[in-house]
Parts: C-alpha cells; sequence; structure tokens
C-alpha cells in the first residue's frame, strides 16, 4: 500500500474518492457529519450596530428632512481670501489662526500645490485628551466636508503632547507610522513634514521623529491644509517651501453673513434683507434665526437643501408635512423649490404670527420631480420674523410603517434579514446624553453636544430606537451613560417596561405606546476605560458606576439582561479584579473586534476563546458570556465580506458562549464619511438606498439559518479555506458556510453523512475583487448569485476566489 495514503482521514479520502468520481481532481476536502451535533448557533449571530456617527440618524434613517433644524449651529467661518474651510470653526486672532474642537474639521490653502517640499506650522492646545489631535495635510486633493472626505497625508501631534502620526487618506485613513514624543502641548511647538516625492519625514522642534518611505501617486501633489480632530487648537507660523520658494502663509478673512450654518440666505429682486443669529429665548435650544425684509420688492430668505447641502429629494406627487415656530411681524412663506430657487414645487402662505413663539403646521405636495430641492422659508414684503424648530417630513408609504422614519432605509435593513440590532457607540459618552431628555415632544426636546456632531438632535432617541425595532422585528439592545443617576435609571426602567398604573408607565402611554416595550438588554456605558489606555482607576470608576446603575435598574425589573462595556484587555491586571466586581451582575462582557483582515475570524476566535477560558479560570460557575456589540472595521467592500463571515464562523464555533455579533454600521450616507469609519452596510442618498457587499453576506447568512453545529473537517488548500456545518434541529436540513480567503479558485469535495437521502442541494456565492463595492449606478455589482446542485451528498463544487459560499443540502 502506498504510505501516503495512509495519512488521509478515512472520511476525507471517501470525500476525495466521491468527489474525483463526481468531476475530477480536487484541491480540498470538507466532510460533514451531520450526526454529531457540536453546539448551537445563537439566532441573534446576525446583528448590527446603530448610532448617530457619520449622520445614520440625522440625516438617515430619522425622516428630518432638514438638517440644522434648530439653528444651533452658529454662522458660517468667516471667508478667508485664499483658503477654503470644510467644517469647523476657524478664526483669525492677530497673527494666529484658532479652530474649536472637531471631528476633522480642515482648512485648505488653495493658491499652492506642493510635490517635493516642506511645510511646517506652530502650534498648540487649549483643549484636547490623548485620543485628540491637530496637524497638517500635505498633497490634499478633492477636499469635503467630513473627517476623510480627502486625499492627502495627515502629519498630527497629539493633544496630550505624547505622540506624532503620518497617515493618509482617500476617503478613509490608513496609519502609515507614528512615533512617542514628549512635548507641552499647551506651549508652542513645531511641527514639520518633507517629502521629496517618495521619503516622508515628520519633525517636531526641529527633529526628526518619523521617516517613511511611501510613493502613493494620488497624494504626490497636491495643496496643504490645517486640520483638527477633536481638540481645540491654535496655528501660527505656517510655512511652505516648494519649487524652490518659500513663503510664509497669511490669512486674511471677510465676515460671513449672520446666518446658522447649514442655512444659506437669499433674495430676489430688489429687496433688501437683514439677518442675525439669535443667541438666546429661542423656542428650544441656545439660538433661532431672524429674517428681516427691509425694502424694496421680492423675496428675503433662508433655504435649508437637508445633511450637508445634498439636497432634498421629491417627487411629483409627494406630499411631506411639517411645522416650525415663529415669532415677529408679517407673513412667512413655506417651499420647496429648485437648488437654485428658480422653480417652486410647492408653498404655503403662514399668517397669524405675532410676538410670542407659536407653532405652524404646513403641507406641502411637490408639483414636479426634483432630486436637489430645498426648502425655503421667506418674506415677500416688508416683516421681521424669528424662526426656530425646523422639521419637514415625509408621509404615508414614504415613511416606515408609520414612524418619522425613511422607509427605504428602514425596510432594507429588514430585507437584510437582521435579527438583532444595538443602538450605542461613543455618541452616548457624552455628558448630554440623557434618557429623559429624548422622551415626548419632539419639538421640545433639547438639542445637545454631540460628539460626532456638535449640534446634535434629541429627535430620535432610546424610544424612538425601540419603536423601530418593535415595528421591524429585531431584538433590541442599547447602552446608557454610566453617569446617568441611579434614580433616572429606575424611572427609564419604569417607563420602558412597567405597567400603565406606575407613574412612568402612565407618561409612556401618555407620549403615545401603552403597552411595554419589554426591553432585554441594556449596555451600561461604551467602550469604557478605553481612551485613556489601561488605567485601573477608570476600571474601579466603571464597577463603582455600574453597581450603582445595577441595582437601580434590577430593583424595577430584574430580567433585564446588562452588559459590561469595560474595554476588554486580557493582559491587563485589571481584568481579573473587574470580572470578579461584576460577576452574577453583568450577564455579558462587550467585545469590539476589528475584521478588516482576511484573518479576522481566526484572530477573534483565538481571543473569544481565551475570554472564556479566563472567565472559567476565575469562577469555574460564572454564567457570564459574551456580547460582540461592535464589529468594526474600515472598509465596506469584499475584503470585509470575508473578515466578517469568517468572524461568523468563529461565533458559531464558540456554540452559546456569544449571544450576538452587531456588524458596525448599519449605515452611511453615500460619500458623507465624517469620521474614518468607513463601513457602512446600507448605503443612501437623498433618494436611493442599496447594499454594500457585506449586506449581502449577512443578508444570506441569516436567510441560512439553522440552530445546531455539526461535526465538519476540511483537508487541503492551504488554510484558505473557514468552514462551518450547521444543521435544523431534526437533520432534515444541513447548510455549509464556506469562506475562500485565497486569491485562486478551489475544486472542493463535499461529503455528508448522518442525514437522509438528499431530495435538493443549491448552493448561493457572493464573490468579487477584495476592494470590490455597490455604487449607485451599480448597486448590485457584488450580489449573491445561486444554482442548483445535484441532489446527492457526495459532490464536488467550485469555490471561487475571495468569495462567500453556502451550500444547502436537504432531505
Amino acid at each position: 500500500m502506498n504510505r501516503s495514503l495512509k495519512k488521509i482521514p478515512l472520511a476525507a479520502l471517501c470525500a476525495a474518492m466521491a468527489a474525483a468520481c463526481a468531476g475530477g481532481a480536487t484541491d480540498a476536502t470538507i466532510t460533514v457529519d451531520a450526526s454529531k451535533v457540536e453546539g448551537s448557533v445563537t439566532p441573534w449571530l446576525y446583528g448590527a450596530c446603530i448610532e448617530d456617527v457619520n449622520h445614520e440618524i440625522y440625516g438617515g434613517l430619522y425622516d428630518q428632512r432638514i438638517f440644522g433644524e434648530s439653528f444651533e449651529e452658529p454662522v458660517p467661518n468667516p471667508l478667508f481670501d485664499d483658503c477654503s474651510a470644510y467644517e469647523g470653526e476657524w478664526q483669525v486672532v492677530g497673527d494666529e489662526l484658532l479652530c474649536a474642537a472637531h471631528a476633522g474639521a480642515k482648512l485648505v490653502y488653495d493658491p499652492l500645490e506642493m510635490a517635493a517640499g516642506e511645510v511646517e506650522t506652530e502650534l498648540k492646545f487649549t483643549r484636547g485628551g490623548g485620543g485628540d489631535n491637530a496637524g497638517l495635510l500635505a498633497g490634499v486633493s478633492e477636499p469635503g466636508n467630513g473627517a476623510d472626505n480627502f486625499h492627502g497625508y495627515e502629519i498630527s501631534l497629539a493633544a496630550d503632547g505624547r505622540k506624532v502620526v503620518l497617515g493618509k487618506h482617500k476617503n478613509n485613513f490608513t496609519p502609515i507610522a507614528d512615533a512617542a514624543v514628549s512635548c507641552d502641548p499647551a506651549q508652542w511647538n513645531r511641527l514639520g513634514f518633507k517629502t521629496d516625492g517618495r521619503t516622508l519625514q515628520v519633525f517636531l522642534n526641529g527633529a526628526c521623529v518619523l521617516r517613511a518611505e511611501d510613493d502613493d501617486p494620488v497624494l504626490a501633489r497636491g495643496r496643504v491644509a490645517l486640520r483638527t480632530w477633536n481638540s481645540e487648537a491654535r496655528f501660527r507660523n505656517v510655512k511652505v517651501t516648494a519649487d524652490g520658494a518659500s513663503r510664509k502663509l497669511v490669512f486674511r478673512t471677510t465676515p460671513a453673513v449672520q446666518v446658522s450654518r447649514q442655512w444659506d440666505a437669499f433674495s430676489t429682486g430688489g429687496a433688501v434683507a437683514a439677518y442675525r443669529h439669535e443667541a438666546g429665548d429661542a423656542y428650544n435650544g441656545a439660538c433661532s434665526q431672524s429674517v428681516e425684509f427691509v425694502s424694496g420688492t421680492g423675496t428675503v430668505g433662508i433655504a435649508n437643501a437637508g445633511l450637508n447641502r445634498w439636497g432634498i429629494a421629491v417627487r411629483k406627487g409627494q406630499m411631506f408635512e411639517g411645522r416650525l415656530y415663529l415669532r415677529g411681524s408679517g407673513d412667512v412663506v413655506v417651499a420647496l423649490q429648485s437648488a437654485d430657487g428658480t422653480k417652486e414645487y410647492a408653498s404655503q402662505r403662514i399668517t397669524g404670527i405675532g410676538a410670542a413663539w407659536k407653532k405652524f403646521p404646513f403641507e406641502l405636495t411637490a408639483a414636479a420631480a426634483d432630486g436637489d430641492a430645498r426648502f425655503a422659508l421667506y418674506l415677500d414684503r416688508p416683516g421681521r420674523v424669528q424662526a426656530d424648530q425646523v422639521t419637514l417630513m415625509s408621509t404615508g408609504e414614504d415613511r416606515f410603517r408609520s414612524l418619522p422614519l425613511r422607509g427605504d432605509i428602514g425596510q432594507a435593513m429588514v430585507d437584510q434579514g437582521l435579527t438583532f440590532l444595538r443602538y450605542g457607540g461613543t455618541m452616548i459618552n457624552i455628558s448630554g446624553y440623557r434618557f429623559k431628555k429624548m422622551i415626548g415632544d419632539r419639538d421640545k426636546r433639547p438639542p445637545y453636544h454631540g460628539h460626532w456632531y456638535r449640534w446634535s438632535t434629541n429627535g430620535f432617541g432610546i424610544e424612538d430606537f425601540l419603536q423601530f425595532c418593535e415595528k421591524a422585528g429585531f431584538t433590541a439592545a442599547f447602552a446608557v451613560n454610566i453617569e446617568e443617576t441611579p434614580q433616572d435609571m429606575a424611572d427609564m426602567i419604569e417607563y420602558l417596561n412597567g405597567p400603565v398604573t406606575s407613574e412612568w408607565g402612565r407618561r409612556r402611554a401618555e407620549n403615545g405606546h401603552p403597552e411595554p416595550y419589554g426591553v432585554k438588554y441594556i449596555g451600561i456605558g461604551n467602550e469604557e476605560v478605553l481612551f485613556n489606555g489601561d488605567r485601573a482607576d477608570e476600571y474601579d470608576h466603571y464597577v463603582e458606576r455600574f453597581n450603582l446603575l445595577h441595582d437601580a435598574i434590577k430593583g424595577k425589573d430584574p430580567s433585564v439582561k446588562l452588559i459590561s462595556t469595560a474595554w476588554w484587555r486580557a493582559d491587563s491586571p485589571s481584568m481579573e479584579r473587574t470580572f470578579r466586581a461584576l460577576d452574577g451582575k453583568a450577564d455579558y462582557w462587550d467585545y469590539h473586534p476589528w475584521v478588516d483582515q482576511l484573518a479576522s475570524g481566526r484572530e477573534v476566535e483565538a481571543e473569544l476563546r481565551r475570554m472564556r477560558e479566563l472567565f472559567l479560570r476565575w469562577n469555574p460557575s460564572t454564567t457570564m458570556k459574551c456580547a460582540i456589540f461592535e464589529e468594526n472595521g474600515n472598509r465596506h467592500d469584499m475584503q470585509r465580506v470575508l473578515g466578517h463571515v469568517t468572524l461568523q464562523n468563529a461565533v458559531r464555533r464558540m456554540g452559546d458562549f456569544v449571544l450576538t455579533s452587531c456588524a458596525a454600521n448599519a449605515l452611511q450616507p453615500y460619500r458623507q464619511n465624517d469620521n474614518g469609519w468607513d463601513q457602512g452596510q446600507v448605503f443612501f442618498t437623498p433618494s436611493q438606498v442599496w447594499g454594500m457587499p457585506p449586506y449581502y453576506a449577512q443578508q444570506m447568512a441569516a436567510a441560512h439559518h439553522r440552530p445546531l453545529t455539526v461535526g465538519c473537517g476540511v483537508e487541503g488548500a492551504d488554510g484558505v479555506l473557514d468552514v462551518t456545518a450547521t444543521r435544523s434541529r431534526e437533520a432534515g436540513s444541513v447548510v455549509l458556510h464556506i469562506a475562500n480567503t485565497g486569491a485562486e479558485p478551489l475544486r472542493v469535495g463535499l461529503r455528508v453523512d448522518g442525514m437522509g437521502k438528499v431530495s435538493q442541494a443549491r448552493m448561493v456565492s457572493l464573490s468579487g475583487d477584495l476592494d470590490a463595492v455597490n455604487t449607485p449606478e451599480e448597486p448590485r455589482r457584488i450580489a449573491p448569485v445561486g444554482r442548483e446542485l445535484p441532489a446527492r451528498a457526495a459532490q464536488t463544487v467550485d469555490i471561487a476566489p475571495y468569495s462567500y459560499t453556502i451550500v444547502v443540502l436537504d432531505e
């Protein structure tokens, strides 16, 4: 007998022989024993994470078409003679340039492009933490609003003065190198960048602290800019040396029109206008907007074109309803217009405006279609009004099941097959994020200083999220700020889960929802003890807050499951102490893996096994398990698909240890990425919604859920196949989840034992280049393709390179 045959397991040999009979030699064999149940598959594996980051909510799912609803945004930056400001608040004071804290604001110097050369600035920080930074950009092209909406190199100094980072942006962020440094961030420090087109050097106070090679042709030549990431910084002595000449940049400005920055002033005819952004005595929040028709003939007004001015899409005959609050003298006209105001599709005159704030509802039905319309508020005769809290929403079937949500976006999430939705993220860590500010009349819910968007709305909050999940059929989980008071959390649970006879249950009924929501999962915080590193005092503070909120919540409803969100660091000396303090109180520990890489699944599985091993070592009787409330990355292409599906295979192999895996982000507005997480599953514009490749991978997996994992083995293919096998409870249906992380197609022999005669078989596959994505023009460029297979338990299948394939065998 040939000695090599002795090394092949019998089942694999049989599979290979059967495959050969069915269609020739194979690259790998997959053997399945459907009679050998190894574990259970959580029904909540098909989760997503949503928060108001990248305008998933305000400007996205929440059907408020007005962006800047309560005029909280200040007036625009002054107009720079030679620069373009992309978000943020920039101000020239003497020879200094001041920038308020913002998630990625940039000021681009337009007259000069640099290829080989140097740029430097002096900067100091007046506010910011260790994760915040500010600095320079070079090689800038295609800039726009949004933290990563440009191409160029980033050279940044951390706001604590301890690190310098070099990276590049191409509508995302890719780190190149970083270096530990030590400087006083409250004093002036000189940050510089030098390139010869290939070698990149970063200088701090005259010393070279970083050197790297990069010859990206897209970034080889471009403009220079200043940028902040969540820090308040000052700049001076900005100098550029290029093409043999050196210049010091001078910043000159002209004041902007006094209109809140998400709105645009306009006038027609010979009308003379006056505008004032009013601080104080607003209807809601801190500010309102004054518009005055001073003299002449024509119109004077303000217009809003939705999220970052991307337009309000209207169809002929589409009805919108809205409301706004006004005071002053004169009549106001509200209208739907073309972007330039030359066409008017619908209008309504509002009369009866007086000295006190008053609510004015309106309806507008578009007489024509326009994908780039705007909402206008104007006077056509002398008068002066103040406006606040403007709302414009769709009606009827354009809403998601009667809720104030975009129907097309909500339905896309349902069609994805989601079973679990988590509402939380860094947005909840902000001090103004409080449950009691999110309930009741939307027009009276106060705006708050958000993390991802400075002027955030409470128009969509925790209760609105629960109503969405209720109508969509998703199991819901949400997070609360750890600094909420115990009493407010007790009231929250009574409001959400209590009977209508209780005080807060009665308030829920008065707000339109008599039945309790039946909330089951609540995260206490989000990514706690992450932002300042592995600090024992912060872990201890988290335990203290968790215990207070635990007692308040469980005191009202013991059935609620609580999730610890203390950042998981397996090697931290604080882990065992934190676990012991929370064991028996926290039902799950939140874990946030990064899954952009082809090997992500293996790395996540190793960490999950280590977590389980440590839990059981610290307490062999523990019932604490894991919840993956954020599956993060920087991509939304086929590479992210493979990271996602190999993670799902890892979770299947972990049995009941993992509650759910929630892929982030659920949603992303097209070309509006403004924080670096370029990872949306559902993309949208004002008029279109489509899925990215990870959306279809999730849809495939959810549609083929089977509750039990069974024995499965793989031989060959050099480890590029990641496979799990699942079955129905009666063993009448077997499903294989096959990820090919390799660049080559594979001919794979399958053999499934332990089930009855196969009556039908089929496969569905998702494949493409690693960077392949879907676009508005080709929304299904990367989409599942299915085909029938021979009805037999042993056969050969062809697996495409870089693919996710599901094979289904039914008795």
